[in-house]
């Protein structure tokens, strides 16, 4: 259960109420002990007669006299000290209800500014992308105080990530042009060679396999810098069936894999999810090639399944035999550019990126990837998903 929260405006008006009390209640009592003691000094008793009365008469009544004056003085005591105390409690809760309430009023009003900064802030970070929504400004006029900064400061900021945003935007365009131009000439080059009279059947044999295996590169090139420019965000989502995307991406490396010796096992469970089936297929490649080039050649193995969990989360989970891997690496793996040392791998073409771009699709598609070592040697990935709903194993 989430806890309550007690916000600064509650807290400012307990902290003016709360201190008007203590203030007023001390005043309350230095007041009750001064009118105590004038009361006390006031006790001074004289008894007056008639001149006519006897002395023996006024001597016998003397001590009654001196007993109703008392007690008349007890009873006027009594009386103005419940009265002070009844009329003074009441009078401070009327007056601290007023008080708490214009606390209340003026901490709003102080508070105001800082409404208008967090309502900013959370607009900026509620956007879809976290490049959308830089274009705001708080520019909050008002006198040149500490609030003044903290806004002024927050818009300094935010106007230079807006900045570093739109540079990114500018090289993602241009390394667009770069990534794409080398496929389009390819391309351009085995239609020429497919193309030509003397031709034979194995060359446009070859020239469809390449034309597909460009294709694909060029799309997920599209995806990747999609991906990129928009900071993990998928503009357009398509269910997706984890378990399709496991098949094909197992026949696709088997034969790979079979050359290092390394057999690749599926368990191909209904998961179904939505996303970007290309990024999503690129994250399972990842993990199968990460699973084959990190093992121990013949007789290793590679197992990749899927399935729907109990959570209603679809999920992929990749393991491979292998070296032992620290456990204060595997946070590590996950990071650009870092792997782990060469003499552990089957092959050495890995480029350290494949988890990293694993764990990237993974977030993009509001999913997490995560990473344990095997007690026998080598590495268990797994990614979890969130499910279509649209489409339930159990329709």
């Amino acid at each position: 259960m989430k806890k309550r929260r007690v916000t600064l405006r509650a807290r400012l008006t307990l902290v003016y109420g709360g201190l008007f009390f203590a203030a007023g209640i001390v005043l309350l009592g230095v007041t009750y002990v001064l009118f105590a003691q004038q009361l006390d000094r006031g006790g001074d008793l004289s008894v007056h007669s008639d001149s006519g009365q006897s002395a023996a008469s006024r001597q016998d009544s003397l001590p009654d006299d001196l007993n109703w004056v008392a007690s008349e003085q007890r009873r006027l005591h009594d009386a103005a000290t419940a009265s002070l105390i009844t009329q003074g409690s009441i009078a401070l809760a009327l007056v601290g209800g007023v008080a708490a309430g214009f606390g209340w009023l003026i901490a709003g009003r102080v508070l105001a500014p800082l409404r208008r900064v967090t309502d900013t802030a959370r607009r900026i970070a509620s956007a879809p992308a976290a490049d959308h929504g830089l274009h705001e400004r708080i520019t909050l006029d008002c006198r040149d105080d500490e609030v003044k900064d903290l806004a002024d400061s927050f818009d300094l900021m935010v106007e230079r990530l807006d900045r570093s945003f739109d540079g990114q935007r500018r090289f993602v365009a241009n390394a667009s042009h770069e990534l794409r131009t080398p496929l389009t000439v390819g391309r351009a080059l085995v239609e020429l060679a497919m193309h030509r009279t003397s031709a034979s059947a194995d060359v446009k044999r070859l020239g469809e396999d390449l034309l597909e295996i460009n294709d694909r590169h060029e799309r997920l090139i599209s995806g990747l810098l999609l991906l990129a420019g928009s900071e993990n965000h998928i503009p357009e989502r398509q269910p997706v069936d984890l378990a399709d995307v496991v098949t094909h991406v197992t026949a696709q490396s088997t034969p790979g894999a079979e050359k290092a010796g390394i057999t690749v096992y599926e368990d191909p469970g209904p998961a179904l999810t939505t996303g970007d089936a290309l990024l999503l297929e690129r994250l399972v490649q990842n993990l199968v090639e990460n699973g084959i080039r990190h093992n121990t050649g013949a007789g290793g193995w590679v197992r990749v399944s899927s399935r729907t969990r109990e959570d209603g989360l679809a999920e992929i989970e990749v393991s491979n035999t292998g070296p032992d891997v620290p456990p204060y690496e595997v946070p590590t793996l996950f990071e650009p550019f870092r792997r782990l040392g060469t003499e552990r791998l089957v092959t050495a073409k890995g480029a350290g990126l494949g988890l990293s771009i694993v764990r990237s699709v993974a977030r993009a598609h509001g999913g997490e990837a995560t990473a344990r070592p095997r007690h026998a040697g080598g590495l268990t990935v797994t990614v979890t998903l969130p499910q279509d709903m649209r489409r339930s194993p159990q329709a």
